[in-house]
């Protein structure tokens, strides 16, 4: 997007996503339903840890709404790629609400034990990782590119905004009126993003080849994530934070319970010091991204979230986890507001569900393995130990920023570049092939290493978009002729590679084009491989009819 310097975003360019009819109606909606989920999501902690007697059983409520995010995030980012996203993200929220009514109808004829509650919130969870990825895609379809920061950001604040009030107000609905009613406003809260998606269609660039299989597309989508090495940083910070940072949410219940002798109320209020930290982060983070570098600011999170920790294992006032929970809270929602945009702005539109989806997986998958972890050591140890090797985690993954950078915002076009199919003498079909494609370069001897250095780019820009066994040979007899050679499986991987292409991947062409000393453009040659096999006669056709 921007420079790393010239982040900073007036209120007004913050807001500017507002101006759109689309973005607005749809943000505002998934506030509404955050509310609800933070509410049953207090009554659902608070009820298993008065139904249970498992310290472990709490911290699972974490996992069992993280784990589905896990398992069904990447199968969820090829759909939202290959389909309508928008139907994607209504079916994601039907799943949510389904979980939400199931719930409430459980507790209200009193058979809501703790299996069946773990089992709705891996439902609810199935529901956010089939919408996240397809919501968080469709930024980049209804915003133009330089208001995506910005609109991830006011999703991140927005639902931090919620956060600071929906913990607070679930604890008081469970205090007053019982977790029935936490259980029928969420459910209720379910609606609104149900209508807004239903009323609100917005234009998508549609791709003029077919859809490709899901096994083909998560195959694409991960070798694409696997080659990016901006992208796979920022990955692994990302799971790294989660599997340290959760242990903050998780464990809370028990601090609530065991360490500061308190009840729902209590419990609320520190989640809502949690939100009000994010929030106040969040309206904080173009100033703060001024001041240091997106990796810096990212590494002072980590310890944030462990400072965090390390005073909730200590204290046992309420004030005090209150403000830690505050510091935790701004340091969660500048990670992953950081990592966010990150990714996005990293991918092409035709493969950002997918690298998102990769992304929300793995973070999840910490988040759901670090619940258990912790959980697992308060259970066996003590509270305070979960807490204070989670804080000790959380200065390792501070550290990690030295060898894992999470790369500056930068303004790349990453629209698929238009391609027009050559001209063929062969009639070809989608499945023929494989494709062997052949470029030729004229090269002069003193522009020898600047064209291996835009050669080892160009490797690195096809192969991540589709192409196999990419060489580079070199004439032995003519030096100065160099080829570049790769294959595709197919005559239609071959469009789809072409198609994939962005403009700031077509700028690596353009150099090579530079160097060229041909009189004529760099030659491509398509070429089809054949089998010098015979060909097997089937017996049926030679004895088509019996002797006589």
């Amino acid at each position: 997007m921007q420079s790393e310097t010239n982040t900073h975003m007036p209120i007004s360019a913050t807001l500017a996503p507002f101006r759109n009819q689309a973005f607005r109606s749809i943000w505002t909606a998934t506030q509404i339903s955050s509310l609800g989920w933070l509410v049953q999501t207090v009554a659902i902690s608070w009820l298993m840890a008065t139904i249970s007697a498992s310290d472990l059983m709490v911290a699972l409520v974490q996992a069992a709404s993280t784990l589905p995010v896990f398992f069904l995030s990447i199968l969820a980012g090829a759909i939202a790629d290959n389909f309508s996203r928008r139907r994607v993200m209504f079916a994601g929220h039907c799943l949510i609400a389904l979980a939400s009514t199931t719930l409430m109808i459980s507790v209200g004829l009193g058979f809501a034990g703790p299996w069946l509650i773990l089992g709705l919130s891996f439902l609810a969870g199935c529901g956010f990782a089939v919408n996240d990825p397809a919501w968080h895609a469709s930024v980049g379809d209804i915003l133009p590119k330089r208001d995506i920061p910005a609109a991830v950001t006011l999703m991140s604040v927005g639902y931090n905004i919620v956060r600071s009030v929906g913990p607070a107000l679930g604890g008081v609905v469970l205090a007053f009126f019982g977790p029935l009613a936490a259980f029928a406003l969420a459910a209720l809260s379910d609606l609104a993003p149900l209508s807004a998606i239903w009323r609100t269609k917005w234009k998508v660039r549609s791709s003029p080849l077919p859809r490709e299989r899901m096994t083909m597309a998560i195959h694409d989508g991960v070798r694409f994530t696997a080659m990016s090495l901006e992208i796979r940083a920022a990955i692994v910070r990302a799971t790294l934070f989660g599997l340290a940072s959760i242990s903050i949410l998780a464990l809370l219940p028990l601090v609530v319970r065991d360490q500061l002798k308190s009840g729902p109320i209590v419990y609320g209020i520190l989640l809502a010091g949690f939100g009000i930290g994010a929030f106040i982060a969040g309206m904080s983070n173009s100033f703060l991204r001024r001041i240091t570098s997106q990796n810096r600011l990212i590494a002072f999170a980590s310890v944030a979230c462990g400072a965090c920790c390390l005073c909730l294992a200590l204290t046992s006032s309420v004030a005090v986890a209150a403000i830690s929970l505050a510091l935790g809270g701004a340091g969660w929602l500048i990670t992953w507001t950081g990592i966010d945009v990150s990714v996005q702005l990293a991918s092409p539109r035709w493969v950002v569900g997918r690298t998102l989806s990769i992304y929300y997986a793995l973070s999840a998958g910490g988040m759901a393995a670090g619940s258990w972890i912790w959980g697992t050591v308060a259970q066996n140890y003590s509270l305070t130990w979960a807490l204070e090797g989670a804080a000790g985690a959380l200065l390792l993954v501070a550290a990690a920023g030295i060898l894992l950078p999470v790369r500056p915002w930068e303004e790349t076009d990453q629209e698929s570049s238009d391609f027009h199919p050559p001209e063929v003498a062969l009639e070809l079909k989608p499945r023929s092939g494989p494709i062997v494609v052949k470029v030729e370069y004229f090269i002069s001897e003193q522009n020898i290493e600047t064209f291996l250095g835009y050669m080892r780019a160009r490797r690195h820009v096809q192969s991540r978009a589709g192409a196999r066994n990419w060489t580079l040979q070199r004439n032995i007899q003519t030096p100065s002729i160099w080829t570049e050679t790769f294959r595709t499986p197919t005559w239609m991987d071959f469009l789809r590679l072409n198609h994939r292409l962005t403009a700031a991947d077509q700028e690596v062409a353009q150099r090579l084009l530079a160097l060229h000393d041909g009189e004529l453009p760099p030659q491509t040659v398509l070429s089809i491989e054949r089998t010098t096999e015979a060909a097997r006669t089937r017996p049926s056709t030679i004895f088509s009819r019996p002797p006589r």
